[in-house]
């Protein structure tokens, strides 16, 4: 297996578009690449150099473990998922090593809550409107060797979902056996991946370029153009986005 370095990545950024002073949204798969030299600090590096001090880099900041096995009483209980939510201190999340060194590192600031951002940059203070910053400001989504369902700014434009789809996902009942602050649950699914018809329509729209660095699979595209076609059909016709039939 070859080796990724820090140039490796920078031109691989470059290729699909990252320029100095953009602004960006980055989620990341550190075993996507294969081997990186110096490991998650380097393509942290890498996203710093490539976007410059004019720049701005948003990671998620997310409270949230790995989905955990279900015990019996969860599955009497109907649960079909389960997060554990995470202590501040906690330095290790669902998030991956990339987006946990980044928050650690002493130039980045995180937000507050379990949904938290973290950031570094000429804008970092704008965590405290989350993602709206980006979305509002021309923000591009850079996903390393990870797709769609890591785009956390797809979920600012769920408020146009019909509460009795959102209602799918989780029972208000719930919140009573599995408290909110503590943990992170789903008891239902739709029967189909709605975000992934929504990655094929950009594709189909020319909004995502693609690229490879070493053996990850690179996505850059602008973060509105994207999720507003989720909002257009959440608007249109949540239902059949959704794979409900009524």
């Amino acid at each position: 297996m070859s080796a990724i370095n820090k140039k490796d990545i920078i031109d691989g950024l470059k290729r699909i578009g990252v320029k100095l002073g953009m602004e960006l949204e980055v989620h990341s798969s550190l075993k996507s690449f294969g081997f990186v030299e110096g490991g998650a600090e380097t393509v942290i590096d890498a996203l710093k150099f490539t976007v410059g001090t004019d720049g701005s880099i948003f990671m998620p900041a997310l409270r949230l473990s790995c989905d955990l096995p279900l015990s019996e009483e969860d599955k009497k209980n109907g649960v079909l998922r389960k997060i554990k939510v995470l202590p501040p201190e906690e330095k290790c999340s669902a998030m991956g090593i990339i987006a946990d060194t980044f928050r650690l590192l002493p130039d980045a600031k995180v937000g507050e809550g379990t949904f938290a951002i973290s950031a570094w940059g000429k804008n970092a203070d704008k965590i405290s409107t989350g993602l709206q910053y980006l979305i509002d400001n021309g923000g591009k989504a850079v996903l390393l060797g990870v797709d769609i369902y890591s785009l956390t700014a797809m979920h600012y434009v769920e408020n146009y979902m019909p509460k009795d789809i959102s209602s799918m996902f989780k029972s208000d009942e719930m919140d009573a056996i599995y408290p909110p602050e503590e943990w992170f649950v789903e008891n239902g699914a739709p029967p189909v991946q709605p975000w992934y018809k929504i990655q094929n329509m950009a594709y189909k729209m020319g909004f995502i370029k693609e690229g490879k660095i070493g053996d990850c699979k690179c996505m850059f595209f602008d973060i509105a153009s994207v999720i507003n076609i989720y909002k257009e059909e959440l608007i249109r016709d949540p239902y059949k986005l959704y794979g409900i039939v009524r």
